[in-house]
Formats: C-alpha cells, sequence, structure tokens
C-alpha cells in the first residue's frame, strides 16, 4: 500500500493563508490525493471563541467546525497540488446538509474527515465533511469552495 500524505502545522500555514484566531486545523493525515483526508482539531480553552460561546459552558461554535473541516479539504488540496507558498485563496460558496449532533468542549479531540465529491477539473470544488469526537458524530456537511491561486503566482 502507498503512504499517505500528510501535513504539519507549518506546511499548513504554508498553504493557507488563515491566522491565529481563525487557523482551526492542526495537523492533516491520511492524505490520499485529492480524494479525502482526516484533520486534527486539538480543542483547547485558550481559544477566544470561548469566552462568550458561552460563559461557563465552553462549547465550540458550529460554524468553525465547519470552517475546520473546509480548512482540511483546502490542506488536502493544497498537498497534492503543491500550493505551499503560492497564496492560495479559499472561499465558500455554499454549506448543504450541515448538521450538528454532539457538543465540541476544550479537551476534546475533534477529527475532520473530508472527502471530494467534485473538483479537480475546475476552480470550484465539492466535499463532504464529518467531525468526529471520539468515533462519536459532532457535525457534518457538503460544502462546495471555490480555490483561487493569484494570476501571478500561477
Amino acid at each position: 500500500m502507498t503512504e499517505l500524505a500528510s501535513a504539519d502545522i507549518q506546511l499548513i500555514q504554508a498553504i493557507l493563508p488563515h491566522r491565529y484566531p481563525f487557523l482551526l486545523v492542526d495537523r492533516v493525515e491520511d492524505i490520499d490525493g485529492v480524494k479525502s483526508a482526516r484533520g486534527i482539531k486539538n480543542v483547547t480553552m485558550n481559544e477566544p471563541h470561548f469566552q462568550g460561546h458561552f460563559p461557563g459552558t465552553p462549547i465550540m461554535p458550529g460554524v468553525t467546525i465547519v470552517e475546520a473541516l473546509a480548512q482540511t479539504a483546502a490542506v488536502m488540496v493544497g498537498v497534492t497540488h503543491e500550493l505551499a507558498n503560492r497564496n492560495l485563496l479559499i472561499y465558500f460558496m455554499a454549506i448543504d446538509r450541515c448538521k450538528f449532533r454532539r457538543k465540541v468542549t476544550p479537551g476534546d479531540v475533534l477529527e475532520l474527515h473530508i472527502e471530494t465529491l467534485r473538483g479537480g477539473g475546475s476552480k470550484i470544488w465539492k466535499f463532504k465533511g464529518r467531525g468526529l469526537v471520539n468515533g462519536e458524530m459532532a457535525a457534518e456537511a457538503e460544502f462546495t469552495a471555490m480555490m483561487d491561486i493569484p494570476e501571478k503566482l500561477k
């Protein structure tokens, strides 16, 4: 079996434009070309959204879980197409079939499972993502994104 690719935080930062407090994936493993990947988000109390969501009962906002899924997908594409340091820009176009099943709280390790539904031949990609904690479904969504590399760098 072929060894699957992975991305540590340095490679993730070379691919994604996101930075603190909006970089929401710590590692991406099991990258199988543009077919699938598994991201890891270590959820900590130090994240700024926990100050207000909710005081005394910190819960990771659902929209940040979906964003973490999208960032994992972008890293998968970036690793496969060697887009490190190419100023990749990513824009949400749609989020469909989004459901939240379980709270994600500080101390959880959120696994971000991504599979590509459509993409590769254009800037427009569609993915299916699932966020799991201890094997239990926390969130799922299908999302469409446009990935763009500025012309001057192509």
